[in-house]
């Protein structure tokens, strides 16, 4: 579990945003990379990546993550929430605690792999790393349409055989050239493995790549990583180091200490 006095290095927040309220944590200082942690769907929070969220801060990167509205300690619906609120209520929380010259880390787990694509195509070469954690992709059309109570038109949507294929998301990743890690756990239950290796070929297109195995975890890698500091040193020395590399690698993220070294955010991006 995690360390109570890691965590006491964060510090609540509220954003105000399109009449509703969004809550979450931060922590870190200026001049170091700023590493975002967004939660995936359902019973989604950012309460789960806090000792995540401690590990980089820890690290001396500034550390953000928060609820998107509907979820957790936010205001909000969950059934209005769509894909592109839930981009649009990421770039408003980064752009009001994160300075503009920062270089920005993304994590983003399950229904965030999308949003990470959509902050990589809005962010452009601002983002120096990011960390996939069970991604999903969606079709195309599935992005302005609201939630609703799961046997609506989105649901519709995203259970379309095959319909993900379209999703913008890929061709985000494939042409994103920075640090990428993918996390992925050995029994996934949600993300179908076709999924998991679509992003897994895109991303091996131009980024610095390293592939993230996990081969005890299942799809909520949240709580993994809340209950495993292992794999939490692990997977923030996989998101960190290397940059500049280049070349694909494949990483256990069980119990392997020091396989990449401790690594911080001092790094600049180049």
């Amino acid at each position: 579990m995690s360390d109570p006095l890691t965590l006491d290095s964060l510090t609540p927040f509220t954003h105000a945003y399109d009449g509703e309220r969004l809550a979450g944590v931060h922590g870190g200082g200026p001049g170091r990379a700023a590493v975002v942690l967004l939660h995936g769907a359902g019973a989604g929070s950012e309460e789960r990546s806090r000792p995540l969220l401690a590990e980089f801060v820890g690290r001396g990167c500034r550390g953000l993550a928060f609820d998107f509205s509907g979820h957790g300690n936010s205001t909000g619906s969950l059934r209005d929430l769509s894909l592109r609120r839930r981009f649009e209520q990421a770039v408003a929380v980064i752009d009001a605690r994160v300075p503009a010259a920062e270089p920005l880390v993304l994590v983003g787990f399950s229904m965030s792999g999308q949003t990470v694509a959509d902050l990589v195509r809005h962010y452009r070469d601002r983002v120096v790393a990011l960390g996939l954690c069970a991604p999903a992709v969606y079709a195309p059309e599935a992005w302005d349409v609201p939630f609703g109570e799961g046997d609506g038109r989105f649901s519709g949507i995203i259970r379309t055989p095959d319909g993900w294929r379209r999703s913008p998301a890929l061709a985000a990743f494939g042409a994103y050239a920075g640090r990428a890690v993918l996390a992925v756990p050995g029994r996934d239950a949600v993300i179908p493995p076709e999924v998991t290796e679509a992003v897994q070929e895109s991303l091996a297109a131009h980024a610095q790549y390293t592939r993230f195995e996990l081969p005890d975890a299942e799809h909520q890698l949240g709580l993994w990583f809340r209950d495993h500091a292992d794999s939490r040193r692990d997977f923030a020395d996989a998101l960190l180091a290397g940059l500049g590399d280049g070349g694909p690698t494949v990483v256990s993220g069980v119990g392997e200490d020091g396989l990449h070294g401790h690594t911080d955010c001092g790094w600049r991006s180049g």
